[in-house]
């Protein structure tokens, strides 16, 4: 559904570019612009038979991304005459169509009866639309062009909101078919960090439109770890009691007061996923005590290079047997006992429930096992880690390594 209102908002807005273009009554014999004459080319190229013509994707997925820093974003910065929009839309309508090319040959490469599956295929179709509506646009010369391509980027974000759950669920109903665990995993990793990457470019670009004080596009050049851990602890905090009817308390120590530039969007569906997990656990490891649930401390470090994040519950801990499957997708701890429900999953983004709730499924996703795994992917590919340090019977530390954009020795790529 979202799909096809994607590709009938393309049709009307490039329906609206010509009628805007269109000459006045008065000089209706007059040659049309050439404006005019490009968008209407756009309009007869954007076809259904195109959508399955399939030579540009394969010479797209031969070529190589750019992939920017976000300290060069942050030098651009923004001009007086919008000629940083004009480079930025230049930029995602060169790279754009070769990121979407490379995931489609990912779909490609899949074993055939997992790729059948009605909800991976569902991605795969909706991929090969985007990517033909993005490299058949017209090259960018004008900031008019300009606010069209921010129209189209805005509607690709919308068509691909929910390729998270869409993902989770394809897989987990194609599992049994699935013989190389590996090879699936190595998949999903490209998918999720390619999907975090290119959310994050276009909303820089939509962004960039905006005067947001203390920002340059996403970035926030004043990021303070602390107050994002409060507004994600708050958001966990809620989700735990409509669980359990009850939370543990938070604390938060070491650089409280640091601030930098930095792009809070993976680390706004990162640590509240480490929070779930660890609120999940600490209820449930003391659900038959009368005492007070121990609070979940989150410790900040932060140096020349990366910020690290430690989150600690005293919840139990884990056993080695499941250590070793928690960056296994759909793996969930919580699938292991049927006494209450897990914290349902959703893509926290900017302290609200992303796209993901206006499909209704986040009791669904519950216990699908994405979010460790996931945020995983997210921290690797940030130039970072994920990893783990419990003690059976106590608690859990985990640890949330991500590097600085600032950091000359680990350079940040989106």
């Amino acid at each position: 559904m979202l799909c096809k209102k994607f590709h009938r908002y393309s049709f009307q807005l490039l329906s609206f570019v010509r009628y805007q273009t269109n000459i006045s009554k008065d000089n209706q014999n007059s040659k049309p612009s050439i404006e005019k004459k490009i968008y209407d080319q756009h309009l007869s190229n954007i076809t259904v038979t195109s959508f399955y013509c399939q030579t540009a994707i394969e010479q797209f997925a031969l070529k190589q991304s750019t992939r920017l820093s976000p300290l060069t974003m942050m030098y651009i910065g923004k001009t007086d005459d919008g000629r940083h929009l004009l480079r930025s839309a230049q930029y995602l309508h060169n790279d754009l169509p070769i990121r979407f090319a490379h995931r489609i040959n990912d779909f490609r490469n899949l074993p055939f009866v997992v790729a059948c599956n009605p909800l991976l295929l569902e991605l795969h179709e909706r991929f090969i639309k985007i990517f033909h509506t993005l490299h058949s646009f017209p090259p960018i010369k004008t900031l008019e062009h300009e606010k069209l391509f921010t129209e189209l980027l805005q509607n690709t974000l919308n068509c691909t909101s929910d390729t998270l759950p869409l993902l989770a669920e394809g897989f987990r109903k194609s599992k049994q078919h699935i013989k190389q665990e590996m090879f699936v995993r190595n998949f999903l990793d490209r998918a999720l960090a390619s999907r975090l990457a290119i959310k994050m470019l276009i909303e820089n670009h939509i962004e960039l439109r905006k005067d947001k004080p203390n920002h340059i596009g996403i970035i926030c050049m004043s990021f303070s770890p602390k107050k994002l851990i409060e507004a994600s602890a708050e958001y966990a905090q809620e989700v735990c009691r409509a669980t359990y009817g009850i939370a543990p308390d938070i604390t938060i120590d070491g650089h409280v007061n640091s601030s930098f530039p930095y792009i809070t969007m993976p680390l706004s569906y990162i640590v509240p996923e480490m929070l779930k997990n660890a609120f999940r656990a600490t209820v449930e490891h003391h659900k038959n005590s009368d005492k007070k649930l121990p609070n979940v401390g989150v410790t900040i470090s932060v140096n020349e290079d990366e910020l690290l994040l430690r989150v600690r519950d005293r919840g139990g801990g884990m056993p080695g047997s499941l250590l070793d499957k928690i960056y296994d997708y759909h793996f969930s701890s919580s699938n292991l006992s049927n006494e209450s429900p897990s914290l349902s999953y959703t893509d926290f983004d900017n302290y609200l429930y992303d796209q993901l709730t206006t499909r209704n499924i986040q009791h669904r996703m519950s216990g699908y096992g994405f979010g460790v795994p996931t945020s995983r992917a997210y921290c690797e590919y940030l130039n970072g880690s994920l990893t783990f340090e419990t003690m059976y019977g106590i608690g859990t530390d985990v640890y949330i390594r991500l590097g600085l954009l600032t950091s000359e020795n680990r350079i940040v790529r989106l």
